[in-house]
This record gives structure tokens, C-alpha cells and sequence, in this order.
């Protein structure tokens, strides 16, 4: 993303959909931030990533749907799957936190610890509500490794 004085103010580096209850949906095209990237930028040359201990990550792909945060997908044998969760799904709280953003989830998510701790997550699923409890894992762990010959 460039400035009006042609200033590089991000790098976009998602694409995303936030879709609408009554169909259609807006694309979207995450932008990180430069003054994100100078910190990290050596271990993203070096290492690939972020030279920290994994966030953790639950295999749950959600949207923001009319101010709710609605599960779309889940990886497939992902901590979320394997926790019960299904697609439909509308996140209410995490880590006993009301979630009203889909940034908002994942920072909360975030803020509970390493990969591998454990997510507590309510939700509504077709008008009741359900308790959760996700082993998060390390998204990478979950990446196709190349083959060695």
C-alpha cells in the first residue's frame, strides 16, 4: 500500500472475504503495516518467520457476518475439528472475553499464551449455546514439508 506522497505504508499479505447474511460478499486485502515488518524483517530473511515461540493457531477459518464472527471453514484435521466446532458456528467469547471482531478474536485468541495452550471458546450453534475447549497447535506443524530425496 502506498501513501498519497508515495510513501510504502504496508504490504498486503491476505486476502479475505467478509461476507453478508443475506448474501454476497466484500474481498478484502489484509495490509500489514511497514512499522509491523522493519522489527521482524532480518528473521523473516533469515528464518522464514518471526524468530518467537508459535501463536496458536485452531484450524478455524471465520468471517464477519452482520457484526457476528461466523465460522466458514475448518482445516481439516485441525485443533478446532477435532474439538467439535463446525461450520456455522458463531463465536461469542474466547478466553471468557467477548469477541466482536474477527482482529478481535484472533488477538484474543493471541493474548492466552503459546501454541499448544488451551483456547476456552463459547459459541452459538443454531440457538443454544456451547462451551468448547481447543488445544491450539502450531499452524506450521501443519504446512506440507518439502520431500527429501
Amino acid at each position: 500500500m502506498i501513501g498519497a506522497a508515495g510513501e510504502l505504508l504496508g504490504i498486503g499479505s491476505l486476502q479475505l472475504e467478509q461476507g453478508r447474511e443475506r448474501g454476497g460478499a466484500d474481498h478484502l486485502n489484509m495490509i500489514v503495516p511497514i512499522d509491523l515488518l522493519k522489527p521482524i524483517l532480518d528473521d523473516l530473511l533469515r528464518h522464514g518467520r518471526p524468530n518467537r515461540p508459535p501463536r496458536p493457531w485452531l484450524g478455524l477459518y471465520a468471517a464477519e457476518i452482520d457484526d457476528r464472527i461466523v465460522v466458514i471453514g475448518l482445516a481439516d484435521r485441525g485443533p478446532a475439528q477435532r474439538a467439535g466446532l463446525r461450520t456455522g458456528d458463531v463465536v461469542q467469547t474466547v478466553g471468557g472475553e467477548d469477541v466482536r471482531s474477527l482482529a478481535g478474536m484472533f488477538r484474543q485468541v493471541w493474548s492466552l499464551g503459546r501454541a499448544g495452550v488451551e483456547i476456552p471458546i463459547r459459541l452459538d450453534r443454531d440457538g443454544h449455546t456451547q462451551e468448547h475447549k481447543i488445544a491450539s497447535a502450531d499452524r506450521s506443524r501443519f504446512f506440507k514439508a518439502p520431500r527429501l530425496h
